[in-house]
């Protein structure tokens, strides 16, 4: 990577609030206005993958092959149909990596490793390398943390939503004390709100009454444009460009890039 590179951990313990969708959206958002992203999908399902178009058959290199095997990410990387957008993908064998490396050196920075040596090896570097988290707590969503800089959490707009996140929330300090003490929460993302819905409203007054400015303003409608997109193997953006979901997404990454923004000149000026 660059030195410039962002690496966020796209991560939620709570299943189905969005998480793999933002990862493919984001990542082709911010390819979309320019910025060079790698996605690294981490999930044993490979929901990423396939959302992006990588059929299983042709998963050669995967992210099973750089963290147990210690292949390169640059060797593992593969384009896919969005310019500027790569991904590395993963398949089932990820499923068994918790008891490959459990005698293993470095056993929750293999993926901080190979990131790091990316960079070092002066190959051509990405603005951000979105990881795309399994929905639980284990050596997966641990490389994936302390690889990151920052987490970027996807929130459901539902009841049991702020529960999860006060667990995820103890992760990221735990994370915090024990492998990567610069970890911060990059931002909240409100996915599938429903302005039909009071609840909807409800838990987003919550959460930003909560977060403050960590909630980003941009938020992800309940869209089926969203949901019929990964079945055709392609971002929603991709599948229907103006749809309420895929400008939801565009005005999100415009929103990640000005924080970065604002972060790198406030760092500039210290």
């Amino acid at each position: 990577m660059t030195k410039t590179a962002r690496v966020l951990a796209v991560s939620n313990q709570k299943g189905g609030v969005g998480k793999t969708t933002t990862a493919i959206n984001l990542g082709t958002a911010l390819a979309a206005i320019g910025e060079k992203v790698l996605i690294v999908d981490m999930d044993p399902q490979g929901n990423a993958s396939t959302g992006l178009g990588v059929p299983r058959e042709t998963r050669r290199i995967t992210i099973y092959d750089v963290i147990v095997d210690g292949r390169s990410v640059h060797d593992a990387a593969v384009p896919t149909t969005v310019p500027g957008l790569h991904i590395i993908p993963a398949d089932a064998d990820m499923s068994g990596v918790e008891i490959e490396l459990s005698q293993a050196d470095r056993r929750s920075y293999r993926l901080r490793d190979a990131l790091m040596r990316q960079g070092e090896a002066g190959s051509t570097g990405y603005d951000y390398v979105l990881i795309d988290c399994p929905p639980s707590l284990n050596l997966l969503t641990l490389n994936a943390m302390s690889a990151a800089d920052g987490v970027l959490v996807p929130l459901q707009c539902e009841f049991f939503a702020l529960e999860g996140l006060t667990q995820l929330m103890k992760t990221i300090d735990m994370v915090r004390q024990s492998l990567n003490p610069s970890l911060e929460i990059q931002g909240l993302v409100l996915t599938m709100y429903d302005r039909r819905n009071a609840l909807s409203g409800q838990v987003a007054a919550d959460v930003r009454a909560h977060f403050g400015d960590k909630v980003y303003e941009a938020v992800i409608p309940r869209n089926v444009r969203v949901s019929e997109a990964p079945s055709f193997g392609k971002p929603v953006l991709i599948y229907d460009l103006k749809c309420s979901g895929s400008q939801a997404y565009l005005r999100l990454a415009k929103e990640v890039v000005g924080r970065e923004r604002r972060r790198l000149k406030s760092l500039a000026a210290a």
